[in-house]
């Protein structure tokens, strides 16, 4: 562990607990044999769903060359805006030395060759810092069974990690393959040829040949497996600006999102959940709709592991559905949660910060005694609420069984494996026979990792056979029946020398694990709290400054509140206790936040030159007019280390973010304008969850149900939004999706604070 710098001693158990996990994540490995778990995995041969077509031909598993030069690359991953369908075929492209404007993208079929398995292996509850030999044991333990698993996914900001090594090489195979069929043709060394945007060229001889010429004759050629990637000095796209592939379609209305997909005979459904977590449906009486023009009939949905019971009217229209929908005499059984509010589980947690039981996920030092006896004591307690993830399209699945034999699913997901495994559970097939079709999301922010409408969608079309029918929920039923970023509390106390330095330091979170409630839904059967949840304490125990002792515990919690995976997960919350409580404790050592900060990062020059240039950007030590405020906060996560400063000017009582300065550090910036793009969309989405975020309950029901009552930040509040990137190399090379949302809400409080005198 390079840690040297940050800590005095040892966590306490720290082997002993490392080992329980290696131990039970290695079983596994064990039990089917180490030698086919830890084998290299074959990635560029293509699948038996990747066909040639009349007029291409398939060179590896992620390359598709047209006879009319088109290079198609398959994307395993799913496109929500955060340029995955642009960023995966530059690597690609890079490596083939293709002609960008041939360049062209295609969803990858489902199979495990395109499993996400860095998304698996990222969940080793470990400091990013940590190297040592056992942690790497469990990460690469861990990326195994991700592989092993095959589960096709989008999420953890791992799109361009994940695909780093392996699409770089197949694009170095297909070269390799296309080289050698114009030395064939040519009749000269391979040695001898060279690339240019496209073209295969023998320059001695003046001879050519265009991919479109060569592709037939490389595709009989044996995958190369010894072909080297490019040296990044000779890259000529990767870490240039690309205008992206998919926004023509986007820009003409051609692109298909999960609402637009249209099959020939299709019904529209509309959808009433029960309002109670954890309740069941009664009875209902659809006699006042009943043979009414253009409604085909009104259908019970049961109760499943992942989605609520339902009533559900289908009709030729949606608005028929709906209207009809509103008419039906529903009964709820509301079961053991109807008395469920949030208020009272606030007070619980505030109770839990004090005497719950916590598992610890970092331990160093001697907190308690630094604690005993010091020269001056900072505490505080933070709070943050459920949110929803409220994407701008709604909650939709189309989907049709035909004939008992075959089942086709249409839906916007980031986990299509997932969405074949539990439409063959609801329709009661084989995953054999059931196709998915993976349109573009209208948001997904992890929200659509969820099977919920899948499970809905199919169980609906069995019992309206050889019908395709689009089920859509409404903004009341996406609000109310979300998976919530968690509720969590957090309690900190820490102990300031007489300079003020900080030498004890002691962070209790109390909340549910988003983890173990995907886990209940999707696997019932393997949900358990044996093994520690990296989401519930990320951004707190594996924070970049030196502090000798320092302890950080969490205490799980278990509700009746859904919680899921909601962009940057844990860090969304983590980010804003800690770094709230570094202002905190600047203040009361009377030192400067940015000094302050920089002071701790002496070992960390990465973190050090992120801040610096924030800092530097905002102009942190000019002077701004009054009731206006600067404040700053400084956030790693999904291997990107991001600094903000927000500038807020307080108009009364209420703040108005007017500026928000961002240095980020994802290594290696693969599309500059992608990154910059994706810093302002995450630093707008953490704002709308800092101002007006907060889903309360209330009788077991979720009392937000629209945007009237769950604001978002709309463009006339929009800051002005400066992004600047820091490259560190590609040897640092990290995620870009969620990584800007973590340090916006710190960033805004610490201003306010600075601003008003109040926090």
């Amino acid at each position: 562990m390079n840690a040297s710098a940050l800590e005095s001693g040892r966590p306490r158990n720290k082997w002993r607990r490392r080992f329980l996990v290696t131990a039970s994540i290695a079983g596994g490995a064990l039990a089917i044999g180490a030698w086919r778990f830890y084998r290299e995995r074959d990635k560029l041969t293509p699948p038996a769903s990747l066909t040639p077509g009349p007029d291409n031909a398939v060179l590896t598993a992620w390359i598709r060359i047209g006879t009319d030069g088109s290079v198609v690359v398959q994307v395993p991953r799913q496109e929500m805006g955060q340029g995955i369908t642009t960023a995966l075929p530059m690597l690609v492209a890079e490596e083939l030395d293709a002609d960008p404007a041939q360049v062209r993208f295609e969803q990858a079929p489902i199979d495990p060759i395109y499993a996400n398995a860095t998304m698996i292996g990222d969940g080793v509850p470990a400091r990013q810092d940590d190297d040592g030999w056992m942690t790497g044991m469990m990460r690469n333990t861990q990326y195994k069974l991700g592989e092993l698993l095959g589960v096709q996914a989008t999420g953890g900001s791992t799109s361009v990690r994940d695909a780093w090594p392996t699409m770089r090489h197949a694009g170095a195979a297909a070269r390799a393959m296309l080289i050698q069929a114009a030395a064939t043709k040519f009749g000269v060394p391979a040695t001898e040829c060279t690339i240019e945007r496209g073209i295969v060229v023998h320059a001695s001889s003046g001879q050519h040949a265009g991919f479109g010429e060569l592709a037939l004759e490389a595709a009989k050629l044996p995958v190369p497996r010894n072909a080297k990637p490019k040296d990044p000095a000779r890259f000529s796209l990767l870490g240039r600006s690309q205008a992206r592939l998919d926004i023509p379609a986007k820009t003409d209305g051609s692109a298909q999102f999960g609402l637009d997909v249209r099959v020939p005979g299709m019904l529209y459904a509309a959808i009433h959940q029960c309002p109670v977590f954890g309740g069941t449906l009664k009875s209902f009486d659809d006699a006042r709709v009943k043979g009414r023009k253009g409604i085909k009939g009104v259908y019970a949905l049961p109760a499943t592991s992942t989605s609520a019971a339902a009533v559900v009217a289908v009709a030729e229209h949606y608005w028929q559905a709906r209207t009809a929908l509103a008419e039906v005499a529903i009964a709820w059984n509301e079961g053991d949660h109807a008395s469920h509010n949030t208020l009272d589980q606030k007070k619980r947690y505030r109770a839990l910060l004090v005497d719950g039981k916590a598992r610890e996920y970092e331990s160093v030092g001697n907190v308690d005694t630094a604690l005993a006896a010091p020269a001056k004591a900072v505490t505080a307690d933070y709070f943050v609420p459920y949110l929803a993830h409220a994407a701008m399209e709604p909650i939709n699945c189309t989907a049709v069984v035909r004939a008992g034999k075959t089942c086709e699913v249409w839906v916007g997901s980031q986990a299509p494996t997932l969405v074949r495994l539990f439409a063959a559970k609801a329709s009661g097939l084989d995953s054999e026979n059931v196709t998915v079709h993976t349109p573009y999301l209208g948001g997904g922010f992890g929200r659509r990792t969820e099977v919920d409408v899948v499970m809905q969608s199919v169980l609906l079309a069995k019992q309206i056979p050889d019908t395709p029918v689009q089920l859509i929920w409404s903004r009341e039923e996406d609000m109310q029946h979300d998976v919530y970023r968690p509720m969590a509390a957090s309690r900190f106390s820490a102990a300031l020398d007489n300079a003020g330095n900080i030498v004890g330091w002691h962070n209790r979170i109390v909340g549910q694990s988003c983890t173990a409630g995907f886990t209940a839904r999707l696997m019932p059967i393997a949900a358990s709290d044996l093994m520690k949840d990296k989401t519930t304490s990320e951004g707190a125990f594996d924070l970049p400054y030196a502090m000798a002792n320092r302890r950080v515990e969490h205490v799980l919690t278990h509700e009746p509140v859904p919680v899921g995976f909601w962009r940057s997960v844990g860090h969304s919350y983590n980010a804003f206790f800690a770094e709230s409580f570094l202002d905190e404790c600047a203040l009361a050592a009377g030192k400067d936040p940015v000094a302050y900060r920089l002071a701790m990062l002496k070992h960390a020059p990465r973190f050090a030159k992120v801040l610096e240039l924030a800092a530097q950007k905002a102009g942190w030590d000019t002077p701004l007019p009054q009731g206006h405020g600067r404040g700053i906060a400084l956030a790693e996560s999904f291997h990107t280390i991001v600094a903000q400063v927000a500038e807020v000017e307080m108009i009364g009582n209420a703040p108005k973010v007017r500026r928000v300065v961002c240095a980020v550090d994802c290594g290696f910036a693969v599309n500059p304008d992608t990154v910059v793009a994706q810093m302002e969309s995450a630093i707008v989405f953490g704002l709308t969850a800092a101002l007006h975020g907060e889903i309360t309950v209330r009788n077991g029901r979720v009392e937000q149900s629209n945007f009237y009552n769950y604001d978002m930040v709309r463009l006339a509040d929009t800051p002005v939004i400066e992004v600047h990137i820091v490259d560190s190399g590609i040897e640092h090379l990290g995620g870009i999706g969620e990584p800007g949302t973590p340090p916006l809400a710190p960033a805004v409080c610490n201003a306010i604070f600075a601003a008003s005198g109040k926090r």
